[in-house]
């Protein structure tokens, strides 16, 4: 076994865990593999090891990595910021995204989806605990982007997503995640069938999980300290 096969056997049962410690069943948590700065063997030695989805940070190095492993059936996630200048590449190579902020970026991405491939998954991300250097929309905007985003052809909302700030302990982290996991509650009250919370990284996934998320973002616990997060 190699060592990111023997890393993700340890997330995967760190994930079950925390499931049974919130009530939960392990299926329903997804882990996505943060795969940013990772080269495509260690990529490639993952998905021998059962991992299907990873997630990418940087969209031109993603799309390299796309075309040395097309071969393998890899369901590849945006979650790094997007530009005007690169929603091409996310609409036509990204199964998902992550960070949607912006109505703009929305409607190009939903113009520049290509007819043949299924609808672009995405989440919304919400700067839920207010971070003055953290991405997202203010809680208070989610629902009116929500809606936008909700009408638009060739995209598919599926959910929201939020980086909290790191905090010191079990409890603390809990508290922001469960603010998340309420607004997540407030939109499908409003009638979104939203089905994805995509919170909780390699520091404090049993916080999210035990919050309510749906897909946890790991990348230091299966690939080593490469990353500057997950």
């Amino acid at each position: 076994m190699t060592m990111i096969a023997a890393n993700l056997q340890t997330v995967q049962e760190r994930i079950a865990s925390a499931c049974r410690a919130a009530g939960r069943l392990p299926q329903e948590v997804r882990l996505l593999a943060v795969s940013k700065t990772i080269d495509p063997q260690g990529v490639a030695q993952a998905f021998d090891a059962g991992q299907r989805a990873f997630g990418e940070n940087y969209i031109q190095e993603a799309v390299e990595k796309m075309v040395l492993l097309q071969q393998l059936p890899i369901e590849w996630h945006c979650i790094g910021p997007v530009q005007s200048n690169k929603t091409r590449l996310v609409a036509q190579h990204f199964a998902w995204l992550h960070t949607l902020e912006r109505f703009k970026i929305a409607q190009r991405l939903a113009e520049q989806r290509p007819d043949g491939l299924p609808p672009l998954q995405v989440c919304i991300q919400v700067n839920v605990d207010g971070g003055a250097t953290k991405s997202g929309v203010p809680p208070r905007e989610a629902l009116a982007l929500a809606q936008a985003v909700a009408q638009l052809p060739r995209l598919q909302l599926r959910g929201l997503m939020c980086i909290p700030e790191p905090a010191p302990d079990f409890e603390t982290a809990l508290g922001v995640f469960k603010r998340a996991r309420d607004l997540f509650e407030e939109l499908r009250e409003q009638g979104l069938p939203l089905d994805t919370l995509s919170m909780g990284m390699t520091d404090d996934l049993e916080a999210a999980i035990h919050a309510g998320s749906t897909l946890v973002r790991v990348g230091t616990a299966i690939f080593g300290r490469r990353h500057a997060q997950g």
